[in-house]
Order: structure tokens, then C-alpha cells, then sequence
């Protein structure tokens, strides 16, 4: 059992206030409770009281390692906390302790607590390293420090382990992984079997878990976790991180699952990769990372936009429907629901869509605070909504919403455990849903509402020329990458563009994601000395994925000659989407492809402008590229 794993950050404390013995054992005791540990903290008080009475546990060297067995234990955890100061422990050899582990074993763990205080003794008696805990300035610095002595002192041990698992011709994988993208379609798959080809080449058991949209497949167990060699997460959303608390993970996005999944594998089992420690606390899981702010914001983003997706698709193309349905003639104003037939879908559809900004606005502020606050960014996304800031409003009210409970969660720490139950059912949702309201009604609405009219204007004014340059950009877009960042951002922004009631934008951008994959498909028919017989049997695919706006279906082929089928789409999308604004096609519904084309407004026009950008792209590409 390493010290590493019975060590939780809640339960860790770099500066230490007490000034003596009693004062010391009421912290440390504090410390370890807060690791959720003890059915009884008084219980596991008088344990320790008892121990120091039978002698004393300050050991000397400025360090004190007090311990207790009793059943108020649930689970074997560790306490750890420095005092630059000095107390006095009545230790052997008299010195001030400067350095304090708590240990506390259930009652029927036969002697973990001797092991756990011999492991510590060893490492303890390095000076240096005793100094070096002493001067860390952050818990993760301290946790680290133990896990690389550690490491160090007991390097025969783990080698020895190591040995088993591989006489014994273990049945779990070296390497687990973690694949998910914001749909949960294209990337996330395709990123797992770039691992799984890539493991079996290196002969490297390797096991992948799917975030897809279907739900999660091929789940990581708890044992394939604790005896694997490392962990890639490899996602683009927030996944569920604390299982892996204590091991080393490389966390990176989902499009490295793909092109770098050699550097990846040889990473992990080269043990190159940070050990995760998880600040889990009794009652609620929160994410600790260590990646960039702008990473953990797309994240964010993203967890909000992959759950808002299929409200987008089932309400838009209902709504289309009503529209095919319905008859103009009637009633211009009123078209979409004036027959009782079309009226039907339309509110189906209406009601589908009203949940787009609530959701997204909610799962952001899952993604930063759990689940706590996801009725503070419902109310959020709801109130952006009724009050005119629409999307750019929901987005806002998501980050707000969850950082707003993080707020509340500091400020609410300092309750007793007794009132963790009624955190996250009344304190979190009530404030945080009485302040996000405030802060959506009289300060972020009022703007942003303004704004959007403002950008609904312009985008209603823009001339010919103008439009075509916007065509040209959010068409692009979606083929720089298929299905990540830029791809995400143009869509969105199609969105937000339809919602305020202008349908040009999202005509070129589900033009200028259908143009890539229909692209590669003609260039493999036509170009077919061009690509390897691999590639042509599935660039056929391509046609069927393509006429369905299913942009990822490129992807393949864009890693693994990246120089020259990127710009190829980019080019043929640019020019489906200038020719969408030139022949000034509008597109009601946000999805479906072909198969939305009877509600497209100058419909052939738009196939043709479709059927361009294809037949342009496919030409660049079969130029670019060389015989096989």
C-alpha cells in the first residue's frame, strides 16, 4: 500500500495553527475526517488520545506520526500538516515537531497502520527531503515530493511488481485510454481505434473507454485501473476523472487520440506523465487539472454545446418539417403552423428547441462545478432566453452559473460535516439560483440583448459583397479541422445566427461541412491512382456521410496527408459558401443534411453551390497528390 494513495488533498494543511500537543491532535484529527474517512470523528479522537497515552508517537527529528486502529475507521487514509513554528510533541529526543502524518486504520485492516508507519519512517529520515516538504508552497507540490521519494526508496518493489504481472502473463492492459469529443460521433471513435491500431502495432495491451453519444462503452473497470501503467485521456468534453486519483494520466484533446497516438502510448508506458491526484470530497466530486485556463474553458464549452446538440437536430428538422408541411399562402406570417398538420411539428419542434439555451447554459456549469450547480445554469440559460441575450447570453450564464457555485462551495466550506447533506440540495441551488438571476435580470441581459439586436441588424444589411466574404469564412471553417474547435465555433455561430432569425449563415455553414467529405468521396472515384485501395473503398462511404452533414467523415484522410486535403477542403468549402450567400440560399433547420433540402430556400441553387465546392475540392486534391 503506497502513502500516495491514502493521501487526499482535503486532508492535507501547509501551515499548521495549533501551538501544542491537544491543539495539534484536533487539527490533524479535522484533516483526516475531511477526507470523508470516519463514521465517527470523536470516536477516532479518543483512539488517538489513547495511543499517545501508551507513548508517545513524536519520533523525533521534528517529526510526529500519531496513529490510531478503531472501527470509527471506514476506509485507511492519511492525514499530513507542516508547522514552520514548531510544536512540542513530547518527542524522544525532545526537539519541536515541524512535521505531522495521522494515521488511521479500520479496526479489521490487520496492521496497515504498521506498514503505513514504517514506509513513512523510511522516507522520513532523509533531511533533505524532510526539508523540502517544509518549504512546499502548494499541496500538489507536497503530494509530489512524497510520490517521487517514495518511488525512489521503494524502486525495488514496484520493479518486483512489475515482474509478476508479466510472469503471470496478466489479463489487465498495460495502458488504459479515454476517448470523447462534444458529439460524441466521429472523433471519439476514431481517436480509440487510432490507439487500439496503434497499441496492437507497438504490442501494447491497451484497453479504450468511449464518452460517445451513445453513452459510455467499453468501460474502464476499477481493477484494469489500478493495475494499469498509465492512463491517456484523450477528450475534447469533461470526463469522469476521480476514478483515476493516484495514477499517472496524460490528459490532452481528442484530435492528439488520432495523429499522436505512438507519442501517446510511448509516454505512458515510459511512466512520462504526471500522477492525477483527485480533490474528491465526501459528498462531491470536483476536477483538478492541470491544463491551461483556455483549455478548461473549451472544455467547458464544449460539455454545454455536446449536450445542447441533439436538442438542436430533433427540434430544427421537426421544425423544417413543419415548414414542408405547411402552406405560405395562407398566412405568410403565421407559415409553419398553418395547417394542423404542420402545427404539430411545429410545436413539437418549438418545444424541442426552447431546452437549446437552458441546457447548454446547465451542462457548462456542470463541466466547472458538478452537478450542484446545474439548476443554477437552467435558470441561467432560461432567463437569457426570455430576456432577449439568447445564446451569447446562455453562454455567459453557464460560466457564471458555475463559478458562481464554486464560489459558494469556499464560502460554505467552514460548515460542520453534519450540513454537507443540504449543500447541494438547498444552499447551492437556492443562492446560486437567487444570484444568477440578479446578475442575468439587471446586468448581462440588458447588453447582450442589445448586442444581439445590433448583430441581427447587420447581418439582415449586409450587401452582396459582404455576405459572400461571411459565406467565405464560417465555410471554411468547418473544414479546418471537421469537428473540432474552428468546425465548432462556425456551427455555433450558424446557431446563434438562425436564432436571431437570419438563415444565410446557416446555409453556408452545413454547405461548407458537407463540402469535405462529398469532396474526398469524387476525388477517390475520379482520382483514383491518387489514394491506395483502402482509401477508395472507403472514400465511398464518404458520399453517404457527406449528403448526411457529417463533416468527420474527412477526418481519415486529413491525418494522414494533412497538407494536402486540408486546404483542398477548405478551398472547395469557402466556395460553396460564397456561392449560398451569391444565390442567397437560407436554411431554417441547423441539421439533416440532403435530407432537409425541401425547406432550403432557393434549393437548386444551393445544390449547385454544393456540387461546386465538391467538384472544386476534389480537383485541388487530385492535383496536389501523387500517383500511388
Amino acid at each position: 500500500m503506497r502513502i500516495i494513495d491514502l493521501l487526499n488533498k482535503h486532508s492535507i494543511c501547509l501551515n499548521l495553527q495549533a501551538t501544542n500537543k491537544k491543539e495539534a491532535i484536533d487539527e490533524l484529527v479535522d484533516l483526516v475526517n475531511a477526507s470523508g474517512n470516519l463514521s465517527d470523528k470523536e470516536a477516532y479522537k479518543q483512539g488517538i488520545i489513547a495511543r499517545e497515552e501508551q507513548s508517545t508517537t513524536g519520533i523525533g527529528e521534528g517529526i510526529a506520526i500519531p496513529h490510531a486502529k478503531v472501527g470509527a475507521v471506514k476506509k485507511a487514509c492519511l492525514a499530513a500538516a507542516v508547522s514552520q513554528a514548531g510544536i512540542d510533541y513530547e518527542s524522544f529526543d525532545g526537539s519541536l515537531s515541524h512535521l505531522f502524518f495521522m494515521i488511521a486504520a479500520p479496526d479489521g485492516a490487520n496492521n496497515t497502520h504498521l506498514e503505513v508507519l514504517s514506509r513513512l519512517s523510511t522516507i522520513l529520515m532523509d533531511e533533505t527531503f524532510r526539508s523540502r516538504l517544509m518549504s512546499a508552497k502548494t499541496v500538489d507540490e507536497f503530494l509530489a515530493l512524497i510520490d517521487q521519494k517514495e518511488m525512489e526508496a521503494f524502486k525495488e518493489e514496484q520493479e518486483e511488481e512489475v515482474k509478476q504481472q508479466q510472469t503471470a502473463g496478466s489479463t489487465y492492459p498495460r495502458v488504459l485510454a479515454v476517448t470523447a469529443c462534444p458529439t460524441g460521433i466521429a472523433h471519439t471513435f476514431m481517436a480509440a481505434e487510432s490507439l487500439n491500431k496503434k497499441g496492437a502495432e507497438m504490442g501494447i495491451s491497451i484497453k479504450v473507454e468511449t464518452n460517445g453519444s451513445a453513452g459510455i462503452k467499453n468501460a474502464l473497470t476499477k481493477e484494469e485501473i489500478e493495475h494499469c501503467d498509465a492512463i491517456i485521456v484523450a477528450a475534447d468534453k469533461k470526463v469522469e476523472m476521480a476514478r483515476f486519483n493516484g495514477k499517472k494520466v496524460i490528459q490532452t484533446k481528442v484530435a492528439d487520440g488520432i495523429h499522436k497516438a505512438e507519442e501517446l502510448i510511448t509516454r505512458a508506458i515510459n511512466g512520462e506523465a504526471p500522477v492525477y491526484y483527485s480533490t474528491s470530497g465526501p459528498q462531491e466530486v470536483v476536477e483538478e487539472s492541470t491544463e491551461s485556463l483556455g483549455r478548461q474553458l473549451y472544455k467547458h464549452l464544449m460539455n454545454g454545446v455536446s449536450n445542447m446538440l441533439p436538442f438542436v437536430v430533433a427540434g430544427g428538422i421537426l421544425i423544417a418539417l413543419a415548414f414542408l408541411f405547411d402552406n405560405r399562402e395562407l398566412n405568410p406570417a403565421n407559415f409553419g403552423s398553418n395547417t394542423p398538420f404542420a402545427a404539430f411539428f411545429k410545436t413539437i419542434g418549438d418545444a424541442a428547441f426552447g431546452f437549446l439555451l437552458p441546457v447548454l447554459a446547465g451542462f457548462i456549469a456542470v463541466s466547472i462545478a458538478d452537478r450542484p450547480a446545474m439548476v443554477v445554469g437552467f435558470v441561467g440559460g432560461l432567463l437569457a432566453n426570455v430576456g432577449g441575450a439568447g445564446f451569447l447570453g446562455a453562454l455567459l450564464a453557464g460560466f457564471i452559473a458555475g463559478y458562481l457555485v464554486v464560489g459558494l462551495k469556499k464560502a460554505f466550506s467552514f460548515l460542520p460535516a453534519s450540513l454537507e447533506g443540504i449543500k447541494p440540495v438547498l444552499l447551492y441551488p437556492l443562492i446560486g439560483t437567487l444570484l444568477v438571476g440578479v446578475l442575468m435580470t439587471f446586468i448581462i441581459n440588458p447588453p447582450v440583448a442589445f448586442i444581439n439586436q445590433g448583430l441581427t441588424k447587420f447581418l439582415n444589411s449586409l450587401g452582396t459583397s459582404s455576405a459572400v466574404i461571411l459565406g467565405i469564412v464560417v465555410a471554411g471553417m468547418m473544414a479546418i479541422d471537421m469537428g473540432g474547435p474552428f468546425n465548432k465555433a462556425a456551427y455555433v455561430f450558424g446557431i446563434a445566427s438562425l436564432e436571431s432569425g437570419n438563415e444565410a449563415v446557416m446555409a453556408a455553414v452545413m454547405a461548407g461541412g458537407m463540402v469535405p467529405p462529398l469532396a474526398i468521396a469524387l476525388a477517390t472515384t475520379f482520382f483514383g491512382q491518387r489514394f491506395t485501395k483502402e482509401q477508395r473503398d472507403s472514400g465511398k462511404v464518404n458520399y453517404v456521410m457527406g449528403l448526411s452533414f457529417i463533416t468527420e467523415g474527412a477526418i481519415p484522410f486529413a491525418a494522414a496527408d494533412p497538407l494536402k486535403v486540408i486546404p483542398s477542403c477548405v478551398i472547395g468549402s469557402a466556395v460553396a459558401g460564397s456561392l449560398t450567400m451569391v444565390f442567397k440560399c437560407t436554411l431554417p433547420a441547423p441539421h439533416g443534411g440532403i435530407f432537409v433540402l425541401p425547406v432550403v430556400g432557393n434549393a437548386l441553387m444551393y445544390l449547385i453551390a454544393i456540387a461546386v465546392g465538391s467538384v472544386v475540392g476534389a480537383c485541388i486534391l487530385g492535383a496536389l497528390k501523387k500517383n500511388k
